[in-house]
């Protein structure tokens, strides 16, 4: 036989913020709203379309800072739908740090994804578009030792547009 203060210690665990079961329930409705958000900002990023560029012409950068300016051009000319265009809202859906390396030709030799971002879709469609927009301009001051490595920040909206670091436009307030 249950006795007053015993049922009024279970409606107290059900109802309190803390409980095991105002945790589960919350768990449950974040689940379910991930579940009906993620198809929706994942899409954007399942295929990197055909880059429309021309072939690059080599670069004369001597500083692997001017040379990141050619080579987000050169990115930026491959896939023009999918550059955003002025400046990028406060809550990016992902940013990640990339290292390109290049040989003397300007092929892309290997990427190395330095700092994922948090949403898991993002790293392999930045990946196979900066192979697809392969060749880069030719490094051809930086080259003369052998391949080049440079670094570069890709922010990702949700919508499935970019901007490099190097190019960037900034970032609005609100």
């Amino acid at each position: 036989m249950r006795t007053q203060s015993t049922t009024r210690t279970a409606h107290a665990a059900v109802k309190a913020p803390g409980s095991t079961a105002a945790r589960t329930l919350a768990l449950t409705v974040l689940a379910a709203a991930a579940t009906l958000l993620a198809p929706e900002a994942r899409a954007q990023f399942s295929m990197v379309p055909a880059p429309t560029c021309k072939a690059p012409v080599a670069s004369e950068q001597a500083a692997e800072r001017e040379f990141r300016i050619d080579a987000s051009r050169h990115l930026y000319s491959c896939f023009p739908m999918r550059v955003y265009r002025g400046k990028l809202p406060p809550l990016l859906y992902g940013v990640m740090m990339v290292e390109t390396e290049l040989d003397a030709q300007g092929n892309v030799v290997e990427v190395n994804v330095i700092r994922r971002p948090a949403a898991d879709e993002i790293s392999p469609w930045v990946v196979a578009m900066i192979k697809k927009a392969s060749p880069f301009p030719a490094p051809a001051k930086l080259a003369a030792s052998g391949n080049v490595k440079f670094m570069e920040t890709y922010f990702v909206d949700k919508s499935g547009l970019f901007q490099t670091h190097t190019l960037t436009e900034g970032q609005r307030n609100k």
